[in-house]
């Protein structure tokens, strides 16, 4: 019987979750998903100097937030620590792995003698047949197979092959007492059943040493699925001076959950030319066959017009919940009918949630600020009859949808014998107090009757004072 597919994804607590955490993340989920196995959430904090509390729920909230819920954990490294320390004994005991002495400064001089020589710069293996015995400051290191090669059968890179001989004798257990990296992740995946290690593919060469450590534990080795990195615009290594990196920062600019993980994970996958996808579908797609072996290119503008999509489609109710944090002091969202019909009229013209907020302002004011150019081009004494006209007519206006608003003003245009561009810019500088806007009928009908008649009546007023 095939065992039940279990993925994880393991971040350390020590940032944020940034860009290429959270594919790594998804890519676990998706094929976890996909065959209807479990995904494992483990915090890795073994590093106590670095890790803490506020990053473990930063990657929390993030993981939340993208919608990747996990079926186990999240489990910790660090309370891990006794079953490391027995699995070190066990190799200790079979001879599998021994204690070195050496000196920082000793390996060091080893590193720098060995680059001069023209040989590679791992350790020497001066402590392994000694039989060394516990002492202060000593590290334990594993015993390595210097003769074969390892061949890490990867499901995004096909097999790599490894000469045994170029491995080090690993340090698997620090000074301190605490295991390393690669020998703690070894234990915990072989313990917690997990049959797919999927991560970055700066892990690559870690894993011919965690394969030979799993083979030597008497461990079953998982899969292997090394993705690529993801670069800047620049070809770089993507980095914080390419912009944003970390998720909670792509939520507090104004992007969708659902945006940012359409994009990541056609960061280095594909399905033939489609670009969007449900959630549903990904689950349903998803698969390693299609992900690219070459490292894929972060484009912020190709993000942004998935965010403005999704923006567009999503329900006002939803975007409404999602903005509660990101409206500018002035706007008064007490009103949620209201400020629903608000985020309607300008979902279709943002391309994120902190556009449409800003953009939002001439809705809520009191009293509209006009701008300085506008207000001089067509609040103007040549239109004062007209806007005086429309606001003694605007409370006897019975259908006050948009429908009814688009009749209203043809009826008004037709009476007074002039084009709607004689009235629209003034009317909408009255409204706005700009010269761009979604469709007066739109704003009108958010607006409602007395907003509209005030509004207007204002601007007379203005055009009378200042004409």
């Amino acid at each position: 019987m095939t065992p039940k597919i279990r993925t994880r994804f393991a971040p350390s607590p020590t940032g944020y979750l940034h860009i290429g955490g959270a594919r790594t993340a998804l890519f676990n989920w998706l094929f976890s998903r996909h065959y209807g196995g479990e995904f494992v959430l483990r915090i890795e904090d073994t590093d106590q100097q670095r890790s803490t509390d506020e990053s473990t729920k930063a990657i929390l909230d993030a993981m939340t937030w993208m919608g990747l819920a996990w079926d186990e954990g999240p489990y910790f490294q660090a309370q891990r620590v006794g079953i490391h320390r027995e699995m070190v004994q066990k190799l200790i005991d079979e001879g599998k792995a021994y204690y070195c002495t050496c000196s920082p400064e000793e390996l060091e001089n080893k590193r720098k003698t060995a680059l001069a020589e023209g040989r590679k710069p791992k350790y020497d293996g001066t402590c392994r047949n000694k039989g060394l015995k516990k002492s202060p400051g000593s590290v334990v290191r594993f015993r390595g197979t210097e003769t074969g090669v390892t061949v890490v059968e990867d499901l995004v890179k096909g097999n790599i092959v490894f000469n045994n001989e170029e491995l080090d004798d690993l340090i698997i257990e620090r000074g301190d007492g605490y295991p390393t990296y690669n020998f703690a992740v070894v234990v915990d995946d072989a313990m917690m059943n997990i049959t797919h290690v999927i991560r970055g593919d700066d892990h690559v060469n870690n894993t011919p040493r965690q394969i030979l450590m799993y083979k030597a534990l008497g461990f079953d080795v998982p899969k292997f699925a090394h993705v690529p990195m993801i670069l800047g615009p620049d070809k770089a290594r993507l980095s914080k001076r390419h912009g944003a990196t970390s998720v909670m920062a792509y939520k507090e600019m104004g992007y969708l959950p659902e945006a940012l993980v359409n994009y990541l994970v056609r960061l280095g996958w594909s399905h033939g030319d489609q670009e969007i996808f449900s959630t549903t579908e990904l689950i349903e797609l998803f698969d390693f066959s299609s992900v690219g072996k070459s490292p894929s290119v972060f484009n912020p503008e190709k993000l942004l017009w998935l965010n403005a999509h999704y923006i567009k489609g999503a329900d006002p109710a939803r975007l409404f919940e999602e903005m509660k944090t990101l409206w500018p002091p002035a706007a008064d969202t007490s009103d949620a009918d209201f400020t629903q019909k608000v985020i309607s009229d300008l979902k279709p013209r943002v391309k994120t949630l902190v556009e449409l907020a800003g953009s939002a302002d001439f809705y809520f004011s009191d009293r509209i600020q006009y701008d300085t150019e506008a207000a001089g081009k067509f609040l103007v004494p040549e239109i004062l009859p007209l806007l005086k006209e429309m606001a003694a007519r605007i409370p006897d206006v019975d259908d006050f949808s948009k429908e009814g608003l688009e009749e209203f003003l043809k009826s008004f245009i037709a009476q007074r014998g002039i084009k709607f561009k004689a009235i629209a810019q003034p009317l909408r500088v009255a409204l706005t107090g700009k010269t761009v806007s979604p469709g007066i009928d739109e704003v009108m009908a958010t607006l409602g009757k007395n907003r509209v008649a005030q509004r207007i009546a204002a601007a007379a007023e203005y055009i009378e004072t200042n004409g």
